[in-house]
C-alpha cells in the first residue's frame, strides 16, 4: 500500500486560519517525502449541515487538494466494529456506566493521573453489571496493561504521555475518536501524521492501541498553533479568521495563503512554488499570533 499523509478535519464549522496553516503543513510533509495527501471528513460527532462542502472548497482555494476521493467516517462503521471485537476478544475491553461527573470527581483524587480514567468500573462483578445495565447504557473503555507509552515525533522528539482506559465507544453507541482515528489511518495506509501540537498529548493513547491492533505506528509531526494576541488558540470569536470573514473585510485570497506561508519562513505564490523551499528542520518552533485582517488601504 502506497505512504501518505492526511488533513482529517471535523465538519463542525468553516475553517479558521489557524486550520488552513495546518492543511498547508499536513500537505507540504506529504509532498516533500513523496507520500500521497489524503483528505478525511472525521464526522461522527459535531456535524454541521453544509461544513464539510465549505470546509473542502476552502482548502482547494488555498491549493489544499487531496489524492482521490474524500473519506467520511460515518460510512466506516463495520471497520469500526471489527476492531472492537478483535480487541472483546482478547478480553481487552469493559464496559462502564460512569457518568461525566463521576469520572471528574474520582479522577481529582491526589493519586490520579491529570485526565486520566481512575477505573471504576474495571472489576464489577457479574450482579453489579446487570444492576447498572438496567439504569443507564455502557460506554466501552479500553482495559490498558499500561500507565504509560512513547513515541517519537518530529518536532517534539520522544513524548512520554499518559495511557488510561479510555473510551473505544460512547454509551450512545458513536465510535469513539481515538479508536476511529488509528483505525482510519492503518487502513487508508497513512503512515505520517501531521496535526496541531494541542493533539500530541492524547497521541501515546493512539499508539499503544495501534500497538494492541498490530498497526504500524506512523510519523508523527505535532506542529504550533496560530494563537491571537493573547496567546489563546484561535477562533472565531477573534473576528475575521476564515477566508468568508477575510473576504468581507477586503482581504484577497491570494494575501491570507501568503501571510500563512511566510509565518512559515516559506515564500508567497503557490503551495508548489512554497514546496521548493520547503524544510521540516527549519520551520519554526512557537505558535505563530495571527494579528488579524490587513487594513484596508486609504
Amino acid at each position: 500500500m502506497t505512504s501518505a499523509g492526511r488533513f482529517a478535519p471535523s465538519p463542525s464549522g468553516e475553517l479558521h486560519v489557524g486550520n488552513l496553516r495546518t492543511a498547508i503543513l499536513a500537505w507540504l510533509f506529504a509532498r516533500s517525502s513523496g507520500r500521497k495527501f489524503l483528505l478525511r471528513v472525521e464526522d461522527l460527532d459535531r456535524a454541521r449541515a453544509g461544513a464539510e462542502a465549505e470546509q473542502l472548497r476552502d482548502l482547494a482555494a488555498i491549493g489544499v487538494t487531496g489524492d482521490g476521493d474524500v473519506v467520511r467516517q460515518t460510512a466506516r462503521g463495520p471497520l469500526y466494529a471489527e476492531a472492537i471485537a478483535r480487541l472483546e476478544a482478547a478480553g481487552l475491553t469493559y464496559e462502564c456506566f460512569c457518568t461525566r461527573r463521576e469520572i471528574q470527581e474520582a479522577a481529582s483524587a491526589p493519586h490520579a493521573p491529570q485526565g486520566a480514567y481512575p477505573g471504576t468500573c474495571r472489576n464489577l462483578g457479574r450482579a453489579e453489571l446487570e444492576f447498572k445495565r438496567s439504569i443507564r447504557p455502557s460506554a466501552l473503555r479500553l482495559r490498558a496493561g499500561v500507565a504509560e507509552f512513547t513515541v517519537h515525533d518530529v518536532l517534539h522528539g520522544q513524548f512520554t504521555g499518559v495511557v488510561d482506559d479510555f473510551v473505544l465507544r460512547r454509551n450512545d453507541g458513536v465510535t469513539a475518536y481515538n479508536l476511529a482515528v488509528v483505525v482510519d489511518d492503518a487502513e487508508q495506509g497513512i503512515d505520517q501524521v501531521v496535526r496541531g501540537d494541542d493533539l500530541l498529548p492524547s497521541t501515546p493513547r493512539q499508539a499503544y492501541l495501534a500497538s494492541l491492533l498490530n498497526i504500524p505506528v506512523p510519523e508523527y509531526a505535532h506542529v504550533p498553533l496560530v494563537v491571537n494576541r493573547d496567546g489563546a488558540r484561535l477562533a472565531k470569536r477573534d473576528g475575521a479568521v476564515t477566508l468568508a470573514d477575510l473576504a468581507r473585510t477586503g482581504t484577497p485570497l491570494a494575501e491570507v495563503r501568503d501571510r500563512l506561508l511566510a509565518s512559515l519562513g516559506l515564500p508567497p505564490g503557490t503551495l508548489d512554488h512554497a514546496l521548493t523551499a520547503f524544510d521540516p528542520t527549519s520551520l519554526p518552533a512557537k505558535p505563530w499570533v495571527w494579528a488579524g485582517a490587513a487594513q484596508p488601504k486609504l
